[in-house]
């Protein structure tokens, strides 16, 4: 059975990925809403089962969480168009592929 962990190991590149192309006009917004939903509903498998969730979330976690609330909380155009979702959408994509600090005002929870 897959662990929340082993969740974030596998979607949180792929989240990083499809911000990064979307950022640079390489996806389309409603790409990414669509696999948002995919997310959600495959998480829906791991948050009911409460012994899958009794791990700390990681930052990588947290990131992950927060990243996803920002495609679903703003607009494709808002993100484009205000420099700071933009900057802070392209840090948590950076801190997903390639490690570091934890982007600052990140506050990333499970649904």
């Amino acid at each position: 059975m897959m662990t929340a962990n082993d969740f974030i190991e596998t979607k949180a590149p792929q989240l990083a990925y499809f911000g990064k192309a979307f950022l640079n006009n390489q996806l389309d917004y409603k790409e990414i809403q669509l696999y948002m939903w995919d997310v959600l509903e495959e998480w829906q498998f791991i948050s009911n089962n409460p012994i899958q969730l009794a791990e700390q979330p990681s930052d990588t976690e947290k990131v992950f969480w927060h990243l996803l609330y920002c495609f679903d909380h703003w607009s494709g155009w808002a993100i484009k168009g205000n420099q700071y979702l933009r900057q802070q959408v392209h840090e948590c994509c950076d801190y997903i592929d390639i490690g570091g600090n934890v982007p600052q005002s990140c506050i990333g929870i499970r649904p």
